[in-house]
C-alpha cells in the first residue's frame, strides 16, 4: 500500500502494477511490423517506378483500362500543358520584322494559267477578293464551337446516300468544275478504327482503299512505324508510303484553305489533312483525318475519323468549318492527296500554285504572317512562318519565328513530337545549345522519336563526336529501320 502522502508512487509498486497488467508487445512483433510497413512501402514505390519507366504506355494503357484509377501514375505532364520555354535570345525587333517581310509568291514558270480561274470559282456564298493564295476567303457569320466528336447540334447530311447509289456526285474525269456544288461527298472509302497510337498508318489506309487498296492498317504500321510505341509518323512519310507500297500517287503540301479542300473532294480526290485534336480524357495531341464529304447547307466537313468513327448514319464525323481550320492551323494546314497517275494533269490544275512545293511554303508563309499580325501571341502562327521558312531554306529568320513562337509561352507540350522545323533552324544557324534544350525535352517526355536521336546525332557530329553521333544514329534506327535520313547520316559518318 503506497503511502497517500506520496506525490509520486514507489519504484516497487509501479513492478508491481506491470506485472499485474499487460505485458509490453515482444521486440520480435514490433520490428516485424515496421519491416512489413517498409516491405509495403517499397512495394507501392516500385510500382510506381515500374509503371512509369519499365511499362511502355500500350501497356500503361491496358492497365488504366481495366483500374482507371492508375491514371494518376501516368508522368506528369510539363505544367499548364504547354511546351517548357527555352531561353531564347531577346530580339524583339528581328521577330517584328517578320511581320512586314516581304517573299516574293509569283506564280512559278510553266504554271497553268486556267488554273486561278478554277481556284477562284471555289467559293461557298459570300466571298472577298483572292488572297495571296489565289483562293478567296469566305466570308460568314460567327458560329458556336461544337465539341469534337460530339456533334448532335450538327444535323447530319439532309439525304443519306448509299455508296452504290446512281446519285453519288461524279464529275467527268479531265475535266475540272467551273463551279462548286453546295455540297459533295468521296464514296468507297473503307473506314479503319485505330490500333494503339496508329492513327496515321489506318487514316493513309483509308485513303488508299478508295483506289482499291485492300491491305489493313498492321500492313502500313510495319513499315511505317515498326516500333508501335513511335508516336510520330510524319506526312512525309505517309506520302513516301503511298508511292513506294500502292500503284497511286501522293502529293504532301503546307498551306491548304477550306476551299481547297471543296475543291478536291468535288472532283473526287482523297485527302488526309493533319490536325490536333482534344479528345475527351486526352491531352492536345497530333491526329490525321480522311475527308469525305462538305456541306454548305450546314457549314461542316466530314470525316472518316480513326479514332472517333464513321459519325451518324456513317455518314462520316461532322466538324464545322471554323473549327476544321482552327485544328488545321497547328500543323501549318498540311494535306496529303492522294491520286491515280492518269488523273495527274486535272489535279495540277485544281492545285494551281500549289502544285509546286516552293511556292505552297510561300503561301503558308503569308498566311502565317497576316494572322500573326492580326493575333502577336498566337504561337501557331509564328510556329507556321518558322516551318514555312525552313522549307525555303531560310534558317535565320525561322530560327526568329520559332523563337517568338517560343516565347508565348502556349505551345502545347507535344508540339516537338511531331514537327521538327525548330531543330533544323537551329541547328542550320549554329544555335547546338538550343536543339539540344529540345532533344533533352523530347526524350523526358517520350523516350521512342527516331527524329529527335537524329537531331541530337546531327549535333554531336557537327561538334566533332562521331562516336556520340554513331550511337544517336544507331538509338534511331532502333526504333525505326526505316528511318532511311539517320541511314544515310550514319553511313556518310562511316
Amino acid at each position: 500500500m503506497p503511502n497517500l502522502h506520496d506525490t509520486q508512487p514507489s519504484r516497487s509498486y509501479y513492478l508491481k502494477s506491470r506485472n499485474d497488467g499487460l505485458r509490453a508487445p515482444p521486440k520480435l512483433l514490433f520490428w516485424g511490423l515496421i519491416l512489413v510497413f517498409l516491405l509495403v512501402l517499397l512495394g507501392i514505390t516500385g510500382f510506381i517506378f515500374g509503371f512509369r519507366e519499365v511499362l511502355r504506355p500500350a501497356q500503361q494503357q491496358r492497365l488504366i483500362d481495366q483500374l482507371p484509377f492508375l491514371s494518376v501514375l501516368r508522368n506528369p505532364t510539363p505544367e499548364g500543358g504547354v511546351f517548357p520555354t527555352i531561353v531564347a535570345p531577346e530580339n524583339a525587333d528581328a521577330a517584328l520584322s517578320l511581320l512586314d517581310m516581304p517573299l516574293d509568291i509569283a506564280s512559278p514558270t510553266g504554271a497553268p494559267q486556267e488554273s486561278q480561274s478554277v481556284a477562284e470559282a471555289t467559293v461557298s456564298r459570300t466571298t472577298v477578293p483572292p488572297t495571296a493564295t489565289g483562293f478567296p476567303t469566305v466570308a460568314s457569320a460567327p458560329i458556336p464551337t461544337a465539341t469534337e466528336g460530339n456533334s448532335d447540334d450538327i444535323p447530319p447530311s439532309p439525304t443519306p446516300v448509299p455508296a452504290t447509289a446512281a446519285t453519288a456526285v461524279r464529275f467527268p474525269t479531265g475535266a475540272p468544275r467551273n463551279s462548286l456544288p453546295a455540297s459533295a461527298r468521296i464514296y468507297g472509302l473503307l473506314h479503319q478504327q485505330q490500333t494503339w497510337n496508329n492513327c496515321g498508318p489506318a487514316t493513309i489506309t483509308m485513303a488508299l482503299s478508295y483506289y482499291g487498296w485492300r491491305r489493313d492498317q498492321a500492313f502500313a504500321a510495319e513499315r511505317l512505324k515498326p516500333n508501335r510505341e513511335d508516336k510520330n509518323v510524319s506526312p512525309e512519310e505517309l506520302a513516301s508510303f503511298v508511292e513506294e507500297e500502292s500503284n497511286v500517287k501522293a502529293i504532301l503540301r503546307m498551306g491548304g484553305t477550306l476551299d481547297l479542300l471543296k475543291l478536291l473532294v468535288a472532283n473526287e480526290f482523297p485527302v488526309v489533312i493533319e490536325t490536333s485534336a482534344m479528345f475527351e480524357a486526352y491531352d492536345w495531341i497530333g491526329h490525321y483525318r480522311a475527308l469525305v464529304a462538305y456541306d454548305d447547307a450546314y457549314d461542316v466537313f466530314y470525316f472518316f475519323d480513326s479514332f472517333l468513327g464513321v459519325g451518324e448514319a456513317a455518314q462520316g464525323v461532322s466538324i464545322r468549318y471554323a473549327d476544321v481550320d482552327t485544328h488545321w492551323q497547328a500543323f501549318n494546314r498540311t494535306f496529303i492527296v492522294v491520286y491515280e497517275p492518269q488523273r495527274e494533269a486535272l489535279l495540277r490544275e485544281l492545285m494551281g500554285r500549289y502544285w509546286d512545293e516552293e511556292d505552297a511554303a510561300l503561301i503558308a508563309f503569308e498566311t502565317a504572317q497576316q494572322e500573326a499580325r492580326r493575333e502577336p501571341q498566337n504561337a501557331f502562327a509564328w510556329f507556321n512562318m518558322g516551318t514555312s521558312l525552313v522549307a525555303l531554306e531560310r534558317y535565320q529568320e525561322a530560327a526568329t519565328a520559332f523563337d517568338q513562337a517560343n516565347r508565348t509561352g502556349q505551345l502545347p507540350w507535344r508540339m516537338h513530337w511531331y514537327q521538327y522545323g525548330a531543330f533544323a533552324a537551329y541547328f542550320h544557324v549554329g544555335r547546338y545549345d538550343d536543339v539540344m534544350s529540345l532533344v533533352r525535352i523530347n526524350q523526358n517526355n517520350a523516350r521512342e522519336l527516331e527524329e529527335t536521336y537524329y537531331w541530337q546525332g546531327r549535333v554531336q557530329e557537327a561538334q566533332g563526336n562521331p562516336q556520340g553521333a554513331a550511337a544517336s544514329y544507331r538509338r534511331a534506327l532502333g526504333y525505326n529501320p526505316n528511318f532511311d535520313t539517320a541511314r544515310e547520316a550514319l553511313s556518310s559518318l562511316n
